[in-house]
């Protein structure tokens, strides 16, 4: 996958955030690939499933992120990048 559809897949994921956070800070807020998930824009649990519901509406049965994540351990899901769902993303056929 070329630079150019990863940044559109970072672009789509941002606003997709932005749409689940729902507050006025977000929308200022810079969001790339190493926009940390737990520390930078402290996503909770339900946000996270709201994200995962999104990103089926939008990419389909293709991209497994409710999955992707009951595959990672507490640690590995609290260090999560934005980055790391633009590569699943980029992956999923």
């Amino acid at each position: 996958m070329t630079a150019a559809a990863r940044e559109e897949i970072l672009k789509e994921v941002a606003r997709l955030i932005r749409e689940v956070v729902g507050e006025a800070w977000i929308e200022e807020a810079e969001i790339g690939l190493d926009t940390s998930f737990s520390e930078d824009l402290e996503l909770e649990s339900i946000e996270f499933v709201a994200l995962g519901e999104k990103l089926q509406s939008r990419y389909g049965g293709g991209v497994d992120f409710v999955g992707w994540l009951s595959g990672k351990e507490l640690d590995e899901i609290l260090a999560l990048r934005v980055g790391n769902l633009v590569e699943l993303i980029a992956q999923c056929p």
